[in-house]
């Protein structure tokens, strides 16, 4: 009903000037002392045909309003065949409009992804490259061992966790992004995590609270070890003195919680948003505000709720929910 008053609306002129005709009939009639017989037929009979008429444009109206709103959720790259006929002038110059406007999102989309592609190769490629005289760096540490080679094997560390996150900023967005679902033990996970950050815990002398969790939970082992890693690496950057503590809430809740700086109120809702370091991030200037969006981002993908709760001065417990809806496992 609302689009048939629309449609009246619009042919409002048509028929003012119809009802102008008729009047000025009448009264050339009446002028002429004619009877009013003479031009009422005529009058009535182009009523008939004249509604007959718009009701055969309204209806024509109707389906090309109904085409086009069901082509209103498709995506910016629709073909000409998709469009309905516009048999007049200025619908067909929108037509026109159209598949050019259509023509050039599908170019500048296409530019768009190979300017992606590119960036994504080569920083793909930097990752790996770099690996190199990384991997070569820790072999000449392992063979000293002194307050400074310490100190620059947890720099070296630190490194290596920065290019890990640009090989995990690259691939999230990627179509060929390799999720495996299986079963794996959490503990072994941790283990590891924990292990990559050894050094640290002792250089600044924090203690690790955690005992074994005994759990197998179904997940993406990879990525579910990132996660883990920066949410460590995050507890050990702003926590200089106390410890951290890896716990197992129920019912399947892992929680990492420290002793450090914390995060401010009105920071909170804010701290897994991407660039976003929050007034502890700027004061230390330690923090770039990625590797909580990529946390976010990837336990999203993984179906792991992730929460985070801190006061500040008191510390950060960062949650992730581990429960799953029924897998098949490999």
């Amino acid at each position: 009903m609302k689009f048939f008053f629309c449609y009246l609306s619009e042919q409002k002129r048509y028929l003012i000037s119809y009802l102008c005709f008729c009047l000025i009939l009448f009264i050339s009639f009446l002028l002429y002392r004619l009877p009013l017989k003479a031009v009422i037929y005529p009058v009535l009979l182009c009523s008939v045909l004249g509604g007959i008429f718009f009701l055969e444009g309204f209806f024509r109206t109707l389906k090309k309003h109904r085409k086009l709103s069901s082509l209103s959720g498709l995506p910016a790259g629709l073909t000409e065949e998709e469009l309905p006929a516009f048999p007049c002038i200025t619908d067909a110059d929108y037509h026109q409009l159209i598949c050019e406007l259509c023509e050039e999102q599908k170019r500048l989309t296409n530019h768009m992804e190979a300017k992606y592609s590119n960036m994504a190769d080569y920083y793909t490629a930097w990752a790996h490259q770099i690996k190199t005289p990384i991997s070569s760096m820790r072999l000449h540490l392992q063979n000293e061992d002194s307050a400074l080679s310490r100190v620059l094997s947890m720099d070296l560390g630190r490194i290596e966790q920065y290019v890990e996150m640009v090989l995990m900023f690259v691939r999230l967005d990627s179509e060929t992004t390799d999720y495996v679902f299986r079963s794996c033990d959490l503990d072994t996970l941790i283990k590891q995590s924990v292990k990559r950050f050894s050094g640290e815990f002792i250089l600044k002398k924090l203690s690790l609270t955690y005992e074994a969790l005994g759990i197998s939970i179904v997940t993406d082992e990879k990525w579910l070890s990132f996660v883990i890693e920066q949410v460590l690496s995050n507890a050990l950057k702003y926590t200089q003195s106390g410890g951290i503590t890896i716990r197992l809430e129920q019912p399947c809740v892992l929680c990492i919680e420290d002793t450090g700086i914390g995060i401010a109120k009105e920071d909170l809702p804010r701290i897994f948003e991407k660039g976003y370091t929050g007034y502890n991030g700027r004061s230390y200037r330690k923090s770039s505000g990625i590797g909580l969006y990529l946390c976010k981002r990837i336990c999203n993908n993984l179906g792991h709720p992730i929460m985070a709760d801190s006061t500040p001065g008191g510390g950060t417990a960062i949650r992730i929910n581990l429960e799953q809806k029924k897998i098949e496992t490999e």
